[in-house]
């Protein structure tokens, strides 16, 4: 296995977007901000930003990811174990700071709300601090020769932190928080893929087979639960269809004889 090297620079990053909220919420334009995009973002149709707030839920995005157990795993491996920092420091930061939403704080009708009103666990942006982990993680596991256009997954983690915005659900300190921290937390998931031998990846071993389990499980939440939104129904039962298919793909792989 040749290890994807990690540019020193990566790490400070992440410095960016969360000074940029602290001087967003300190320079007291918390609400300006938010409000301008909230409007702003009015100018497109409600499903396509609950459909990106889908991919900022770890089940969701988990699932659209879930091919890579074929075609990449260690990309895969290395998203699920930013995904679990992610989870961690979302809960760990929310139960810390426990800072108001919009809807605790603005007067109901004075921005745009899709769903129903959260009020208090604001800071940061749980999907969004979700979507750059992944981002991060996958694309410091890949080839530098690939790197290039695998920033475009970069460009839609964004898109899902602007649909926070753009439902109602978050002020835009805490979606730059969530990107930062995310950050973090998908060069670690990079960083500790990169000591996984190929071996340990092959279909036949306990590592993708457990991946596999996880999937099919996902398939039940996909089925009982609804994803942030009712518009978001369409997204789940696609990826219902993309679990299944990759995993008829993995069950096929255990029968092939190893040379």
């Amino acid at each position: 296995m040749v290890k994807k090297a990690i540019p020193t620079i990566a790490w400070f990053i992440p410095v960016i977007p969360i000074a940029l909220a602290a001087a967003i919420f300190f320079g007291e334009v918390q609400s300006s901000s938010f409000l301008f995009i909230n409007q702003t973002t009015q100018l497109l149709p409600d499903a396509i930003w609950t459909w990106l707030t889908f991919f900022g839920n770890g089940w969701g995005i988990f699932a659209m990811a879930f091919p890579l157990l074929i075609l990449a795993p260690r990309l895969l491996t290395a998203g699920i174990i930013a995904g679990a920092f992610a989870s961690i420091a979302s809960y760990t930061l929310k139960s810390l700071f426990d800072l108001p939403r919009p809807a605790g704080i603005l007067l109901d009708g004075s921005f745009y709300r899709i769903g129903e009103p959260l009020l208090n666990r604001a800071l940061p942006s749980g999907h969004t601090l979700t979507a750059f982990a992944i981002a991060s993680a996958l694309y410091f596991s890949a080839d530098h020769s690939k790197r290039g256009p695998m920033l475009l997954i970069f460009v839609f983690a964004i898109l899902i932190g602007l649909s926070r915005n753009a439902i109602g659900a978050h002020w835009l300190t805490d979606v730059l928080a969530g990107a930062g921290v995310g950050m973090w937390c998908g060069l670690l998931g990079a960083m500790l893929g990169q000591h996984i031998s190929d071996s340990r990846l092959s279909p036949k071993n306990l590592w993708p087979r457990v991946i596999a389990i996880a999937g099919a499980l996902s398939i039940y939440v996909h089925l009982t639960q609804i994803m942030d939104h009712e518009l978001n129904l369409p997204l789940q039962f696609a990826s219902i269809a993309i679990i299944l298919m990759t995993l008829v793909v993995f069950i096929k792989a255990q029968f092939i004889k190893t040379k």
